[in-house]
């Protein structure tokens, strides 16, 4: 059943509680949080409604890790001035989540005003969950919309528990990201390719499993190609082989065979002689004779070629992880090579999976030229593998 969307709640003059997702690398300072800020321009259009419809609107989001205690270097007054920015409004940051001087600054709001909460990770209630903290957040406001589906994964206080003190929606993020995934998955237009990368096949298991069946291709690279192509028999030098993934590895590309899904790995691939952004020594070589020693660190001008010219045949295409160790400049080629081939296709649905992707599609300025680029990384993984998120899960139906 539908959630509940902001459209179906009313919040015309209301003070509305909104969770947002504002946790940005703040440690690379104001020029960092400007830099990667897709996160707060992805609110925009849910608080510019707000403040359209006289909402006083109240923002709340967790940053970084403080584990329920005050950090300095945490707060997220530096994130409010970005966002006013963005917002072309003023934007009030309270140095407090809850209590009187909250509820004092939230009683003199006028209309289209907006205030951001300090980080809600400074209370250990946060992440635990807490009813107490959850009431506690509700106190002040009228209604709750959550707009925050990088963090929808998580049984939060402020994601899930809030929904049993106010009347709740999802916000237009929110429902943009289940409208956009739920329809890559559940109703595609075919060809349909899933481009997988990332370090790991342990994080691709699940979503391996539940797409697989359904795909027409599928694409490998990154650091999960090194033990597909182990699996198949190749060496591959010194590269962080998953022992315990190769059976697996094995299974899906038989699973793959009886459902006519066509594998794709790459034939050549970039190596070095060391880990690291400027190795001595690099090199491409056919995947068969990587020499000990040496790391596959992308997959080759040739792959990356082969891989986009497969994908231009497809209609609806899937993109979760980097094709190979793209924050080092060297090694970010093929990954930058496939962005921009699926970025100049039309009448494709193109969905890109958050985390590191997202990252290196926001750094290659090609994220209008997407059809959806998830704010979630987690979560993201997490919807498309199927699973329920509490943070959606926890909204009322629509």
């Amino acid at each position: 059943m539908a959630k509940r969307t902001l459209g179906q709640l009313d919040v015309s003059g209301k003070r509305v509680l909104v969770r947002v997702d504002f946790n940005v690398p703040i440690d690379q300072g104001i020029e960092g949080i400007s830099l990667y800020d897709q996160r707060l321009r992805a609110t925009l259009p849910t608080i510019n409604y707000l403040v359209e419809q006289g909402s006083k609107v109240v923002l709340c989001s967790h940053l970084g890790r403080p584990k329920g205690e005050v950090v300095e270097e945490l707060r997220l007054a530096p994130v409010g001035d970005r966002l006013a920015f963005l917002l072309e409004r003023p934007v009030k940051s309270l140095p407090e989540i809850t209590g009187p001087m909250v509820s004092d600054a939230i009683a003199a709001m006028a209309p289209g005003d907006v205030v951001l909460l300090e980080n809600l990770r400074f209370n250990p209630g946060e992440e635990q969950n807490d009813e107490a903290f959850a009431c506690e957040l509700s106190d002040s406001v009228d209604c709750f919309v959550n707009d925050a589906f990088a963090v929808c994964h998580r049984a939060h206080a402020s994601t899930a528990g809030i929904t049993k003190f106010l009347p709740s929606a999802m916000g237009l993020l929110v429902q943009r990201e289940v409208t956009e995934m739920g329809k890559a998955l559940e109703n595609p237009d075919k060809p349909l390719a899933a481009l997988m990368g990332g370090a790991k096949v342990s994080d691709k298991i699940l979503l391996l499993d539940n797409l697989l069946e359904d795909l027409d291709h599928l694409f490998i690279g990154g650091g999960m190609c090194v033990t597909f192509l182990n699996a198949l028999g190749f060496l591959t030098g010194d590269s962080r082989i998953e022992e315990d993934r190769l059976e697996f590895a094995r299974q899906i590309m038989e699973r793959a065979k009886k459902s006519n899904t066509e594998v794709h790995l790459p034939d050549y691939v970039v190596i070095a002689n060391e880990f690291k952004p400027d190795p001595s020594d690099i090199d491409v070589m056919h995947v068969g004779d990587v020499p000990d020693g040496w790391y596959i660190m992308d997959i080759a001008p040739s792959a990356a070629q082969e891989f986009s010219e497969t994908l231009r045949k497809c209609k609806t295409i899937i993109w979760n992880g980097p094709m190979g160790v793209f924050e080092m400049p060297k090694f970010s080629k093929g990954t930058r090579t496939v962005a921009e081939a699926i970025a100049k296709l039309e009448d494709v649905t193109s969905v890109v999976g958050g985390g590191s992707t997202a990252e290196a599609i926001e750094e290659l300025g090609l994220m209008d030229k997407m059809t959806h680029v998830s704010t979630g990384g987690g979560a993201s993984l997490e919807f498309l593998e199927g699973k329920e998120l509490p943070g959606i899960a926890a909204l009322p139906e629509g």
